[in-house]
């Protein structure tokens, strides 16, 4: 079982989901062996929180991880613990610092948590993160060693740090884009050269298994991202702020040649999602903790996609930096609330400090400029969101306790995470 999970990767800045420029060859050759989701999103639009939440199918304030730097509650069951107790070998290759298990506690989960940070991706920062190349050479070489002992099975999930900021440009991949690599190169076109260079990267990790015909039929693979990615839209460059589209859209799709026919769903989808997925399709039991939707009854053609999901997204402060932000982390972090009602396509988002309220027709108006809010109150099912996501983060404040070490926070500001 191989899950793949890329940093910051916006949908719509894939071939696969019609970009107009060839940035993932390697990726679209994998959805399209597979069943490809066209409307899937995270439950929070920040690493930490997102990536806790895929592999515990619970939602931020339920795992209490919901900023950067803090760590799941002790108690939180995840895909990775159920499948070492069935006897899988598990490992984890990931190149980001904000994942980092001292400061997340997702490397608990794992038999073997390798954090490679060999480089300085952001210009006069010390080493504390890792590009595509460093990350693959690294599960190569771990998945090499397992193929000679295939007694058991196995789970591998390897986290790409591209096309994070700083959107360095990668000018070995510039002209296959037309991107001119000299002069001043525009963010928005750096963005796709990491894309393409992270993709070459993970075409070399998927080689690897197609090459073995028995790896091959016997490796379940996923794709994710764990968030999108502002590029100017709302005035606003970056993620994790705010609810909107750019930030909440990802890529997601599953392939298993034989077990699952490949195809297209269109229904919403959410990241919380993969873990109750993974275990239905390895004939396993969900967990009754998980809350996300078990998809391996659609993939395998068993059952028809579930229409009218509701779905709902929180955003909190990037990251806890200090001591002092240590009490009451969560409660405090809390910056919006949202949710999705498929039937219409509703969006309504709620930003807790302006109290300001949004309405969106996502089908008529999928760039959210137009705000279809007339004042009045939260609707029942926000505000009932609402209250059980507070309950949570205090009981997750109770229960987790925060440590900000200073190396960690001087790392995750320079990434980019102060208010």
């Amino acid at each position: 079982m191989l899950i793949v999970t890329i940093d910051t990767l916006r949908a719509d800045r894939l071939s696969a989901y019609g970009y107009r420029r060839p940035t993932s060859p390697n990726l679209d050759r994998l959805l399209a062996s597979g069943v490809r989701f066209t409307q899937a999103r995270t439950v929070e639009p920040l690493t930490n929180p997102a990536l806790c939440s895929m592999f515990t199918s619970l939602h931020p304030h339920e795992h209490g991880a919901t900023r950067n730097g803090l760590r799941l509650r002790p108690d939180a069951t995840s895909v990775a613990r159920v499948l070492n107790r069935r006897g899988y070998r598990s490992a984890a290759f990931v190149g980001n610092w904000t994942l980092r298990n001292g400061i997340s506690g997702i490397g608990d989960h794992f038999d073997l948590y390798d954090e490679v940070l060999s480089r300085k991706r952001w210009l006069g920062m010390f080493k504390g993160e890792a590009t595509a190349e460093d990350l693959t050479d690294a599960a190569l070489e771990w998945l090499g060693g397992h193929r000679e002992d295939s007694r058991r099975p196995f789970l591998l999930w390897v986290h790409y740090v591209e096309p994070h900021a700083p959107y360095r440009l990668q000018e070995d991949f510039a002209p296959k884009l037309g991107v001119r690599a000299s002069g001043e190169v525009s963010k928005s076109d750096r963005y796709d050269t990491e894309i393409a260079f992270a993709d070459h990267h993970l075409g070399r990790l998927l080689a690897m298994v197609e090459r073995d015909p028995a790896l091959a039929a016997n490796t379940l693979i996923v794709f994710a991202a764990d968030h999108g990615e502002s590029l100017g839209e709302h005035s606003y460059w970056g993620h994790g702020r705010n609810l909107y589209e750019p930030t909440l859209r990802i890529p997601l799709g599953f392939v298993w040649p034989g077990r699952i026919r490949p195809g297209v769903v269109s229904s919403s989808a959410l990241n919380i999602d993969v873990a109750p997925t993974v275990l239905g399709l390895a004939g396993l039991p969900v967990p009754g903790t998980f809350r996300g939707y078990d998809w391996s009854g659609v993939l395998q053609g068993e059952a028809p996609a579930p229409r009218d999901r509701v779905v709902w997204f929180q955003a909190h402060k990037g990251a806890v930096l200090s001591a002092q932000e240590a009490t009451n982390a969560r409660r405090r972090g809390l910056l919006e609330v949202g949710v999705l009602f498929e039937a219409g396509w509703r969006k309504e988002i709620f930003r807790l400090p302006e109290k300001k309220r949004w309405i969106f027709d996502l089908a008529a108006d999928p760039r959210e400029a137009r705000n279809l809010a007339k004042g009045g109150a939260l609707s029942g099912p926000l505000q009932g969101w609402m209250a059980d996501l507070r309950k949570g983060l205090a009981a997750s404040d109770r229960i987790a306790k925060v440590e900000v070490d200073p190396e960690s926070a001087a790392k995750l500001r320079a990434l980019g995470y102060a208010e």
